[in-house]
């Protein structure tokens, strides 16, 4: 079992160790996370591959921060790097001030993660021993802090497989322990990869209302990497997006559904003919089209002065409007403009 939490450093999995009050002697004035110029590479010429390419930013403490990026975009090899999983080429990596190379047990103190494809829990144990489990290798007597196991329990609805092994759980249930585990030390920077993998609608909800919840109450630090736009639109404050191994976009997610100018309009009609559906894709960005029976709906993303240029060319073709209204921009429509396409293994739900 690999067990992120596990603190890591130098490329090798460590045991963990307690908190030392000089692992938190500087959490308050300095940032929870900086990487400074990350690149990492595979391979040897010819043939070397850059995963990830001259990589910064800054992650402030109590702050959401959601990693987006299509798949080969090296989301997966920065978070090993800022783990110390894998030693980067260049660069550093600091953790509440303390370099994770130099000091890795003093930064990863602070650290916990839970890993797509890994094995988070110990499945023989029940939900409860898991969750005492990991509290106790984190350094953290579990006993001081059940009363916080018990509210994570009933917070993410497994109150009622307390007692239950894991592995006579359902897939969807595994997923919440794992997260229950990560959730269960002291540990106030948490990375968390496709939290809400494998969950129907209804647990996904709860989760990501509970998962917000907990960190506010907490004043906890996350990195969340989803392929489900819902998930990061709900929980994260600021999301950056990698495309290539490099970042290409760092804004908080009011601002990139805001950040072009433009918007999307739906025009309804029956007039809407091929000819005239030619000359749009021509001259705008169509997003989309839809006939029913024997109309025509036509998404159009324009600016200001471009929407004015729609109608007149609209009006040049006879073409009277049933309706027209605005499509709301979501984040999934900011990641396709910005990556070039969409990301073809997302696991997003269409809107009901």
């Amino acid at each position: 079992m690999t067990r992120s939490g596990a603190h890591v450093g130098n490329g090798q999995l460590t045991d963990p160790v307690g908190r030392s009050s000089d692992a938190s002697a500087n959490t308050t004035t300095s940032p929870a996370i900086v990487v400074d110029g990350v690149t990492k590479r595979f391979g040897s010429a010819p043939d070397t591959v850059t995963a990830v390419d001259s990589v910064s930013l800054s992650i402030e403490r109590g702050s959401v921060v959601g990693l987006l990026g299509p798949n080969g975009a090296g989301k997966t090899t920065l978070i090993k790097c800022i783990l110390g999983m894998i030693l980067p080429d260049e660069g550093r990596v600091s953790v509440h001030g303390h370099d994770v190379y130099d000091e890795p047990r003093t930064a990863y103190a602070h650290v916990d993660a839970m890993l797509e494809g890994a094995r988070n829990d110990y499945w023989r144990l029940t939900v409860r021993e898991n969750l005492r489990y990991f509290a106790t290798i984190s350094g953290v007597d579990p006993d001081s802090i059940s009363a916080r196991h018990d509210r994570l329990l009933d917070q993410l609805d497994l109150a009622d497989k307390a007692d239950t092994p894991v592995r006579k759980l359902s897939r969807g249930m595994k997923q919440k322990v794992s997260l229950a585990s990560v959730l269960a030390t002291e540990s106030d920077i948490v990375f968390l990869d496709e939290p809400t993998l494998g969950l129907d609608v209804e647990s996904s909800l709860t989760l990501r209302r509970e998962l917000r919840r907990i960190v506010d109450e907490r004043d906890l630090t996350v990195v969340l990497c989803s392929h489900d736009m819902d998930v990061i639109e709900d929980v994260c404050d600021r999301v950056v997006i990698m495309r290539d191994g490099r970042v290409i976009a760092d804004d908080s997610v009011s601002n990139l559904l805001h950040r072009s100018g433009t918007q999307t309009y739906r025009i309804t009609s029956s007039d809407l003919d091929d000819a005239t559906l030619t000359t749009l894709e021509a001259w705008f960005e169509v997003v989309d089209v839809d006939r029913l029976d024997d109309r025509a709906h036509v998404d159009v993303r324009v600016d200001s002065d471009g929407f004015y240029r729609l109608v007149d060319t609209l009006r040049d073709h006879d073409v009277t409007l049933d309706s027209v209204t605005t499509v709301a921009r979501d984040l999934e429509s900011v990641f396709v403009e910005l990556t070039g396409g969409p990301d073809t293994e997302r696991s997003r739900r269409p809107h009901q």
